[in-house]
């Protein structure tokens, strides 16, 4: 079959790309948040950008639990829509909410906690009285997001990833704005530095979330999908959201754990090795968040497609996606290496110690580029694991992986005055690793038998 009829065949790159360039649009809004948050803070001072990485890394340690598990929602969605089933998409998502609401609000508790959680960093004084703070704003963040978590499955489920973009777009600008106003106190606004920061995510969240509800609640979502009507709680369904979203939601808790701690423990090298590594991180995920909506695109298809009881087109648009994802990382890992220089523009900072953190970037951005294409791998294959349902592999995996392979011999080079390279090399094998894992899995074809859905009752069930 000639490449021009793969393109546009079902499965093909076509149908991928009209669902996931809304997606990777959102991404690339959450990316260019977090890029301007950290070049804001960068002109601000070297100790407010080291202290952001670390902080808002912590918060996303906890919430990511939380936020992907909530998510899940849209698997359910994506198979229900699949299997013809659009009165069980408004329940699926109504368990989602009930989740959210519940752990969002608990969420709050780890508010006074924040000293002793950021203490166990070890880094400089200064530095810690600024990560309490960004983590303490971040943690009236989290219900918002978790809503949105929750609402955006409904509508990424189905694929109108367009409104996801919507939703995401209008939060995130405001979070922009805001943070601009409230980190130097410009139109009359405080100037209250990394709390500002902080504050503008909060309310970015909200605005989104609130948004997320008015529309989830619009009368044709009401008739068709049941978004009103399937407010009540159903133990069964809940519980297998639960069963497949807890094991998703931690899987990506490990993984934030695991780079916490590489975090802290490259903060103990020295303040100029830890701000080094949270803009090569940043520049990373300019390039690799993007991606996140790819794998989304290719979750969404592989459950719909499973609905439909058709695993031959899941794959396809697997492979697809991989082939997308590596073309477009192949050319975002050729200016790692051609121009490495033109990325730190953003973060260039007055501060004395700017000097030694601009000499660490570049040389960082080689072990990037080795790791990205593998990074990009990860991200298809695992997401389409969980299209299925496999998620308890993809947990089993972060915790088999990430302590041997990145961690504790992060800590050995720490401990045994390796220094920076040392460190960032176990976090690069971590990383590979990772990704031919997945790649395994995927080509087993466990997954191809895997449903999160009940089975429909019988035509005369239903009639009866």
């Amino acid at each position: 079959m000639r490449w021009s009829e793969q393109w546009h065949q079902e499965g093909g790159g076509r149908e991928l790309l009209r669902l996931a360039v809304p997606l990777i649009l959102s991404s690339s809004f959450m990316t260019l948040q977090i890029t301007i948050d950290r070049a804001l803070l960068s002109q601000a001072s070297s100790d407010a950008v080291a202290a952001s990485m670390p902080a808002a890394v912590l918060y996303w340690t906890f919430v990511t639990l939380l936020q992907n598990t909530a998510n899940y929602a849209t698997t359910f969605v994506a198979q229900y829509t699949g299997a013809g089933r659009p009165n069980r998409v408004g329940p699926a998502v109504w368990q989602a909410l009930y989740f959210s609401v519940a752990a969002g609000t608990a969420f709050l508790v780890l508010w006074p906690l924040a000293r002793p959680l950021i203490s166990l960093g070890g880094h400089a004084p200064r530095i810690q009285e600024l990560e309490v703070t960004y983590f303490r704003c971040l943690c009236f963040a989290a219900l918002p997001a978790l809503v949105v978590a929750s609402v955006n499955s409904f509508f990424a489920g189905r694929g109108d990833s367009w409104t996801v973009l919507l939703i995401d777009a209008t939060g995130m600008t405001l979070n922009a704005l805001l943070a601009y106003a409230w980190i130097f106190g410009h139109w009359g606004l405080p100037a209250w530095g990394i709390a500002g920061a902080g504050y503008a995510t909060v309310v970015g969240s909200a605005t989104s979330a609130t948004l997320a509800l008015f529309l989830f609640f619009r009368p044709q979502y009401r008739k068709t999908f049941a978004t009103l009507t399937g407010w009540r709680l159903e133990p069964g369904l809940f519980g297998r959201l639960l069963r497949f979203g807890l094991p998703n939601g931690l899987q990506w808790m490990l993984d934030a754990l695991a780079f916490t701690v590489f975090l802290f423990l490259v903060g103990r090298l020295g303040e100029g090795e830890l701000a080094a590594t949270n803009i090569a991180f940043t520049i990373n995920m300019v390039a690799l968040l993007p991606m996140l909506g790819m794998g989304q695109a290719v979750c969404v298809l592989v459950g719909q497609r499973l609905g439909q009881d058709r695993p031959e087109l899941a794959e396809r648009t697997t492979w697809n996606g991989f082939r997308l994802a590596w073309l477009y990382m192949a050319a975002v890992v050729l200016l790692y290496v051609l121009v490495p220089g033109a990325f730190l523009y953003c973060f260039e900072s007055s501060d004395a110690q700017w000097p030694v953190v601009a000499g660490f970037v570049p040389i960082l951005l080689r072990f990037v580029a080795v790791y990205s294409l593998f990074d990009s791998m990860s991200l298809v294959f695992s997401f389409a694991l969980r299209g299925a349902g496999d998620t308890r592999f993809v947990t089993i995996v972060a915790l088999g992986l990430a302590w041997p392979l990145m961690v504790f011999p992060t800590w050995a080079a720490w401990h045994y005055h390796w220094g920076l390279y040392w460190a960032w090399t176990f976090a690069s094998a971590y990383i590979i690793s990772l990704a031919l894992t997945f790649l395994f899995r995927f080509r087993t074809g466990k997954w191809k038998s895997m449903r999160v859905i009940e089975q429909a009752p019988p035509p005369e069930e239903i009639a009866a």
